[in-house]
Protein backbone atom coordinates (compact mmCIF):
# COMPACT_ATOMS: atom_id res chain seq x y z
CA UNK A 1 0.00 0.00 0.00
CA UNK A 2 2.85 2.58 1.05
CA UNK A 3 4.04 1.17 -2.74
CA UNK A 4 0.99 2.70 -4.55
CA UNK A 5 1.11 6.04 -2.11
CA UNK A 6 4.50 6.95 -3.53
CA UNK A 7 3.37 6.30 -6.90
CA UNK A 8 0.59 8.44 -6.37
CA UNK A 9 2.47 10.99 -5.44
CA UNK A 10 5.22 10.65 -8.36
CA UNK A 11 5.17 12.93 -11.48
CA UNK A 12 4.40 9.50 -13.56
CA UNK A 13 0.72 9.28 -11.30
CA UNK A 14 -0.05 12.32 -12.73
CA UNK A 15 1.28 12.24 -16.06
CA UNK A 16 -1.08 8.55 -16.39
CA UNK A 17 -3.75 10.21 -14.83
CA UNK A 18 -4.47 13.52 -17.08
CA UNK A 19 -3.86 11.14 -20.11
CA UNK A 20 -6.16 9.60 -22.65
CA UNK A 21 -4.91 6.18 -21.28
CA UNK A 22 -6.55 6.72 -17.87
CA UNK A 23 -9.81 9.14 -19.28
CA UNK A 24 -10.65 7.15 -22.17
CA UNK A 25 -11.13 3.65 -20.71
CA UNK A 26 -12.94 5.46 -18.09
CA UNK A 27 -14.96 6.97 -20.29
CA UNK A 28 -16.15 3.82 -22.04
CA UNK A 29 -16.70 2.30 -18.93
CA UNK A 30 -20.55 3.39 -20.08
CA UNK A 31 -20.67 -0.08 -22.36
CA UNK A 32 -20.33 -2.33 -19.85
CA UNK A 33 -21.67 -0.62 -17.16
CA UNK A 34 -24.79 -0.54 -19.31
CA UNK A 35 -24.98 -3.96 -20.31
CA UNK A 36 -24.79 -4.98 -16.46
CA UNK A 37 -27.50 -3.28 -15.98
CA UNK A 38 -29.61 -4.82 -18.56
CA UNK A 39 -28.39 -7.86 -17.93
CA UNK A 40 -30.27 -7.21 -14.22
CA UNK A 41 -33.30 -5.26 -15.05
CA UNK A 42 -34.15 -5.45 -18.30
CA UNK A 43 -36.60 -7.89 -20.49
CA UNK A 44 -35.23 -10.51 -22.78
CA UNK A 45 -38.02 -8.78 -24.93
CA UNK A 46 -36.22 -6.21 -25.57
CA UNK A 47 -32.68 -7.73 -26.00
CA UNK A 48 -31.27 -6.74 -29.74
CA UNK A 49 -30.07 -10.02 -31.30
CA UNK A 50 -28.21 -8.22 -33.84
CA UNK A 51 -26.19 -5.12 -31.28
CA UNK A 52 -25.42 -7.64 -28.48
CA UNK A 53 -22.84 -10.04 -30.50
CA UNK A 54 -21.64 -6.73 -32.38
CA UNK A 55 -21.14 -4.84 -29.52
CA UNK A 56 -18.68 -7.83 -27.96
CA UNK A 57 -17.12 -8.11 -31.45
CA UNK A 58 -15.62 -4.83 -30.93
CA UNK A 59 -14.86 -5.25 -27.49
CA UNK A 60 -12.87 -8.28 -28.45
CA UNK A 61 -10.82 -6.24 -31.14
CA UNK A 62 -10.67 -3.12 -28.96
CA UNK A 63 -9.12 -5.88 -26.24
CA UNK A 64 -6.22 -6.97 -28.34
CA UNK A 65 -5.62 -3.03 -29.48
CA UNK A 66 -5.30 -2.32 -25.18
CA UNK A 67 -2.98 -5.18 -24.92
CA UNK A 68 -0.74 -4.57 -28.05
CA UNK A 69 -0.53 -0.88 -27.08
CA UNK A 70 2.91 0.31 -25.39
CA UNK A 71 2.40 0.38 -22.51
CA UNK A 72 -0.37 -2.16 -22.10
CA UNK A 73 -3.48 -0.25 -20.94
CA UNK A 74 -5.01 -2.49 -18.47
CA UNK A 75 -7.79 -0.45 -17.78
CA UNK A 76 -8.98 -0.21 -21.40
CA UNK A 77 -8.60 -4.23 -21.38
CA UNK A 78 -10.84 -4.65 -18.22
CA UNK A 79 -13.52 -2.09 -19.45
CA UNK A 80 -13.48 -4.43 -22.83
CA UNK A 81 -13.41 -7.72 -21.40
CA UNK A 82 -16.38 -7.16 -18.94
CA UNK A 83 -18.75 -5.62 -22.13
CA UNK A 84 -17.44 -8.70 -23.99
CA UNK A 85 -18.88 -10.71 -21.42
CA UNK A 86 -21.96 -9.01 -20.70
CA UNK A 87 -22.71 -8.39 -24.20
CA UNK A 88 -22.06 -12.43 -24.77
CA UNK A 89 -24.94 -13.23 -21.82
CA UNK A 90 -26.90 -10.62 -23.46
CA UNK A 91 -27.01 -12.84 -26.80
CA UNK A 92 -27.38 -15.91 -24.46
CA UNK A 93 -30.67 -14.91 -22.66
CA UNK A 94 -31.76 -13.64 -26.57
CA UNK A 95 -31.41 -17.12 -28.06
CA UNK A 96 -32.84 -18.99 -25.24
CA UNK A 97 -35.71 -16.60 -25.08
CA UNK A 98 -36.78 -16.74 -28.82
CA UNK A 99 -35.02 -19.86 -30.05
CA UNK A 100 -34.61 -22.06 -27.25
CA UNK A 101 -38.24 -22.32 -25.57
CA UNK A 102 -37.73 -19.64 -23.43
CA UNK A 103 -40.65 -17.54 -24.27
CA UNK A 104 -43.02 -20.39 -24.10
CA UNK A 105 -41.56 -20.96 -20.54
CA UNK A 106 -42.08 -17.68 -19.12
CA UNK A 107 -45.56 -17.36 -20.78
CA UNK A 108 -47.31 -20.77 -21.49
CA UNK A 109 -50.46 -18.94 -22.17
CA UNK A 110 -49.19 -16.50 -24.37
CA UNK A 111 -47.76 -19.63 -26.19
CA UNK A 112 -50.94 -21.59 -26.77
CA UNK A 113 -52.65 -18.42 -27.95
CA UNK A 114 -50.05 -18.11 -30.41
CA UNK A 115 -50.14 -22.42 -31.83
CA UNK A 116 -53.84 -21.81 -31.86
CA UNK A 117 -54.19 -18.82 -34.15
CA UNK A 118 -51.07 -20.40 -36.19
CA UNK A 119 -53.94 -23.59 -36.58
CA UNK A 120 -56.62 -21.62 -37.20
CA UNK A 121 -54.66 -19.94 -39.84
CA UNK A 122 -53.96 -23.24 -41.51
CA UNK A 123 -57.20 -23.79 -41.58
CA UNK A 124 -58.32 -21.04 -43.36
CA UNK A 125 -55.80 -21.85 -45.47
CA UNK A 126 -57.36 -25.15 -46.51
CA UNK A 127 -60.61 -23.72 -46.73
CA UNK A 128 -59.67 -21.10 -49.51
CA UNK A 129 -57.88 -23.73 -51.42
Amino acid sequence: MAGFINWAKSPAARQYFFSTHFWGPVANWGLPLAALSDIVNRDEESISGVMSPTLAAYSMIFMRFAWRVQPRNYLLFACHATNATAQLVQEGRYLNYWHFGGREKKHPLGAAVDDVKEKSKEVVDKVKA
